[in-house]
């Protein structure tokens, strides 16, 4: 017990299980390289060598301007350590066949680590760029020494550049071209390895100081000497400390500012490290100029703490509840011989959850919940059989070792069914697979400690309690031959009367329930719900993504998106919202963003018990503001809760023409906006823009003198300027870059006819050689396992299922002239939720068959243990009941998880009863089959009454939708964590209860079903008989 308390005080706590993402992302920055470029040069080279790694599941690849990336995504079989390895040595290989021009490839895994945990914000409206650029780094050392956390990025602010801006009059005045700048700066800017000298007497390293280490270094660069003296850079040049043109913009709360997204490290609790965080913050913000604001954004610590909370608070509820059933049914000092097994169980479950390296989450937290009525299922039989025992003379500690030692096998058996119910869901493969892990390990280790405290704990304690005085001798025991059941009071009575006459009709108990059973099914396939991947919980976050389609410059883009965050704004009921806009504002290649994405708001809702509205309504509210938008596409992104998939609908196209993907995609596209209950529609074809080719005449080139890199060095120069070199300054950690540009004034599109280059005839204007023409652009290329694709993507509207509308839109694709050479499937949830299924239905399939082995070693009867098995068919099917009834959707994971547990829980009963019944047998031989399942099952009512009821009533609130928390002395209808868990705790509650009322009828009538059929055949023999002899 003291051990497991010190493992609850030191577990971690945290909101979500910590998985291991099996993604590995490579990118491959190429400054300036164009989106068909980057697929040729960058992404075709590396997928050759990537996809020859052993274990890659999917190979997705984006080739955008001026970057290439590779998503590697590894199968099941996924070991961190060795695929970071494998993925490294196949991009060495393949670097070699990348452009001398390519910056270093960049290999980063993906874990669920890397989500920030809580995001600063540093603004203000009246500071400057680079005094919120400085309290942002302050900010972010001071964070970084919080223990736990694992990295602070700073996000939304321009990189710092030296720029080396040339004097165009200057220039020309003194006779210097573009192209001798640029020639003086390569040949002075250069690492010289000069060598050794051995003198005989020893050996010397030669230094040649020859790279660019101060912005003085710079300066002092010659260009030229004459007999008038030298020329160099300082007299054309002026050095100017800036920031790199903007191309995107952060606001928090509608003001300027810089985010510092703060993630922690696996294993950290989540709680503390925010607090950590939070208390840095507040100690280095009284060192920062007053004009600073500081503000907290996305913090997942309440959300945590609410979790938690209130999970805790149900599971004292379903506690509370449980006891009081328990002590009603048993009596006060055997319902607290049962309870001492609630928290023995569950502080030997931490000590088994901590020893694993788990953390305190909401999975944890509803295993155990999901557990506390299981658990205590053997110590109510041992205690149960115990007191009748002791009703019939016995001594406590006699009656307690006898309970112990009859109830073992059974426990052991009811117990090892649970598991091996739940044996198959520790080996879920995949995200999914691994989120849900942490329920059946739960399960396993609550179990384990239940089984322990009901076998040697519970008996040891029964022993030592005094027998209470005047004990009332077991009705049951009065029966006698006659087994009449009239005299019993209450419901005992009535229900030995109503099992007598079942277990005297036996065949028709079977007719009809097999009729109800069918029955039941072919309902459910006329008035079911449908089917859905995962649950759907009230939001307390949100996103909004907006685009457009032209070409914006980033301040216009800027501009488009404050439109938007003012509707937005005006809405209410937002806590905090932090605005990203202009190019790749959405989170880049393979974040689902597409091509005319132009920026992304997150929001975070006020508390939900502080607000008139829920969350639905707030995000309708903001759905209604942002339609009709002049000119802007604007779309909710709504917060996926349990595994990522994305949109309900994605319809992935594939084949080699890109024209003819988006000429599909634009016909799907337009089919899916038509139809009703399908909205947020959006595609990854290229946008409307252009993109400006310059062709080089190189005949014409070379006639006069150039070529095709002094015309692109000259344009470069107008452009992003030209890197000629890095340092780094005292006020900064990392590298700064320095560029030689031309002034703002001989920048932009309308100078690009006045630009010259040196030639033999002098200073030419490009436009003699150079034509100018307007291309379609292309914005990002999406690739999968070597083949170009395309997505087109859809949500469901309120009110309506992804797999209806996925069904029609299969029927449609069916009929439309869809092009042979591109194929079509559909991705995300769907693709997601058939291999949940058919997990799950391997998975119910593997525990029939553990279930099975260790029945039939239990009971050497495959008749029996086909009994028992039967009330898993009765349970599922009470399943498909309470989805009719309560109208709920199939859920893949949560009804499917569901199902599976119920496999486990709903056998215990009938494992004790039939054990129960083989044991009568042995007792006495002399009564019939009809006789003994009859006794038995009127013997095991209280005991399988309890522990059904316990299992289901602790779960019944939250199977409402209702969570009630009696530390927290609050009820609340709807919230987040009964919405989530509803389906599972309903699921199983509409099961037990079903299978249980059934087989408290079934089971005994089919254990007399036998001897039924004996008399059945034996009256057919002597009927037979009785015709051949009045025959004869």
């Amino acid at each position: 017990m003291f051990a497991g308390v010190a493992s609850f005080i030191s577990i971690p706590v945290e909101s979500d299980p910590d998985v291991s993402v099996p993604v590995i992302v490579v990118q491959v920055p190429h400054e300036g390289i164009s989106p068909e470029d980057s697929e040729r040069l960058l992404v075709r080279p590396m997928e050759l060598e990537l996809k020859a790694i052993e274990g890659v599941a999917e190979l997705n690849g984006y080739a955008a301007e001026g970057l290439a990336t590779l998503v590697i995504e590894f199968d099941s079989s996924f070991e961190p350590d060795q695929a970071v390895l494998d993925v490294r040595e196949a991009v060495d290989r393949g670097k070699v066949k990348l452009p001398s021009s390519a910056e270093e490839p960049i290999i980063r895994e993906v874990s669920a680590s890397d989500f920030p945990v809580i995001t600063v914000s540093v603004g203000g409206e009246a500071v400057s760029e680079r005094t919120r650029l400085q309290s942002a780094r302050d900010l972010k050392d001071a964070i970084e020494s919080v223990p736990g956390v694992l990295e602070a990025k700073i996000s939304g602010a321009r990189e710092e550049v030296l720029e080396a801006v040339i004097n165009p009059v200057q220039m020309q005045a003194l006779g210097v071209s573009a192209a001798d700048l640029l020639s003086s700066l390569q040949r002075n800017n250069r690492l010289i390895a000069a060598g050794n000298v051995d003198t005989g007497r020893g050996s010397f390293a030669i230094k040649i100081p020859s790279v660019i280490e101060t912005a003085e270094d710079i300066l002092a660069i010659p260009i030229r000497a004459n007999a008038a003296g030298v020329i160099s850079l300082r007299d054309v040049v002026s050095l100017k400390e800036t920031f790199k043109d903007a191309t995107n913009y952060t606001r928090t709360n509608s003001q300027p500012a810089i985010a510092i997204e703060v993630s922690k490290r696996a294993g950290e609790s989540l709680v503390d490290v925010v607090a950590g965080v939070r208390q840095a913050v507040e100690l280095a913000r009284l060192d920062l100029p007053a004009a600073v604001s500081i503000d907290y954004i996305a913090d997942q610590s309440p959300q945590t703490i609410e979790q938690i909370a209130t999970l805790q608070g149900n599971i004292s509820t379903a506690m509370f509840l449980v006891l009081t059933v328990v002590v009603a049914a048993v009596g006060f000092r055997s319902g607290l011989l049962v309870a001492f097994g609630i928290p023995f169980s569950f502080l030997f479950a931490f000590i088994f959850v901590s020893a694993l390296g788990y953390t305190y989450n909401f999975m944890v937290m509803f295993g155990m919940l999901l557990g506390l009525g299981m658990l205590i299922d053997g110590a109510i039989v041992v205690v149960e059989l115990a007191d009748r025992k002791m009703a019939g003379g016995a001594n406590p500690n006699q009656a307690y070792l006898d309970a112990a030692r009859r109830m073992f096998w059974p426990i052991c058996a009811s117990v090892g069914t649970t598991l091996a119910a739940f044996l198959p869901l520790m080996f879920w493969p995949g995200v999914t697979g691994q989120f849900m892990r942490y329920l059946p390990v739960t399960v396993f280790a609550v179990l384990a400690g239940s089984l322990l405290y009901a076998l040697v704990f519970a008996p040891v304690l029964g022993g030592l309690m005094k027998p209470t005085q005047g004990r009332k001798q077991d009705p049951l025991s009065e029966v006698g031959a006659a087994f009449n059941y009239s005299f019993l009071p209450g419901i005992t009575g009535l229900f030995g009367r109503v099992l007598g006459a079942a277990t005297r009709h036996p065949i028709w108990v079977l007719t009809i329930t097999v009729g109800l059973l069918f029955g039941i099914i072919r309902w459910y396939g006329v008035a079911g719900n449908g089917a859905q991947f995962f649950v759907d919980v009230e939001p307390s976050f949100t996103g909004i993504a907006v685009g457009t389609k032209g070409n914006f410059s980033a301040a216009e883009m800027r501009d488009l998106v404050t439109d938007v965050e003012q509707r937005v704004v005006a809405v209410g009921d937002i806590q905090s919202i932090y605005t990203r806009a202009g190019g790749g504002s959405g989170g880049g290649a393979g974040s689902g963003q597409t091509g005319d994405e132009i920026g992304f708001m997150f929001i975070e809702l006020t508390d939900r018990l502080t607000r008139e509205r829920d969350g639905w309504a707030v995000v309708e509210g903001f759905r209604d503001a942002i339609a009709g938008v002049p000119g802007v596409r604007a779309e909710i992104k709504e917060q996926e809760r349990g595994p990522p998939v994305g949109k309900d609908l994605q319809i992935q196209l594939q084949g080699q023409d890109l024209q003819q993907l988006a000429i599909e995609a634009k016909k799907i596209r337009a089919h899916l906006e038509s139809m009703q209950g399908v909205i947020a529609v959006d595609d990854t074809a290229p946008v409307p823009g252009i993109d400006w080719e310059l062709t080089v005449d190189r005949e014409k080139a070379a006639m006069m003198g150039a070529d095709v890199t002094s015309v692109g060095s000259a344009i470069q120069l107008m452009t992003n300027g030209v890197l000629i070199g890095r340092y780094r300054p005292d006020t900064v950690d990392d590298e700064v870059d320095i560029r030689l540009r031309y002034p703002q004034e001989s920048r932009g599109f309308s100078k690009l006819d006045e630009l010259r280059v040196a030639t033999r005839e002098g200073q030419v204007p490009i436009s003699s050689f150079v034509s100018r023409k307007a291309q379609p652009k292309v914005s990002t290329i999406f690739r999968q396992n070597g083949q170009r694709i395309m997505y087109v993507r859809g949500n469901a509207a309120p009110g309506y299922l992804p797999e209806t509308l996925e069904a029609e839109v299969d029927a449609w694709l069916e009929t439309a002239d869809i092009d042979q050479s591109v194929n079509v499937r559909f991705r995300g949830a769907n693709e997601e939720q058939a291999k949940t299924l058919g997990f799950i239905g391997s998975a119910f399939t593997l525990s029939l068959m553990l279930m099975g082995i260790l029945l039939v070693t239990q009971f050497n009867s495959f008749y029996q243990t086909f009994l028992v098995l039967s009330s898993v068919v009765m349970s599922t099917v009470g399943v498909l009941l309470g989805l009719i009834l309560t109208g709920q959707p199939f859920s893949a994971i949560m009804t499917g998880v569901g199902i599976v547990a119920l496999a486990g829980i709903i056998v215990n009963n009938n494992i004790v009863l039939i054990d129960t019944f083989n044991e009568m047998r042995r007792k006495h031989p002399e009564w019939t089959l009809q006789q003994t399942a009859t006794h038995t099952g009127c013997l095991r009512l209280r005991p399988v009454f309890l522990t059904t009821f316990t299992t289901g009533f602790g779960l019944l609130p939250m199977a409402s939708g209702i969570s009630i928390d009696l530390l927290g002395r609050s009820i609340e209808v709807g919230g987040p964590i009964a919405s989530f868990w509803m389906q599972l705790a309903s699921a199983i509650v509409s099961g037990l209860t079903f299978a249980t009322l059934l087989t408290l009828i079934v089971t005994p009538a089919m254990l007399a079903l036998p001897e039924a059929l004996s008399q059945v055949r034996n009256r057919l023999l002597n009927f037979r008989s009785r015709r051949f002899s009045v025959s004869a």
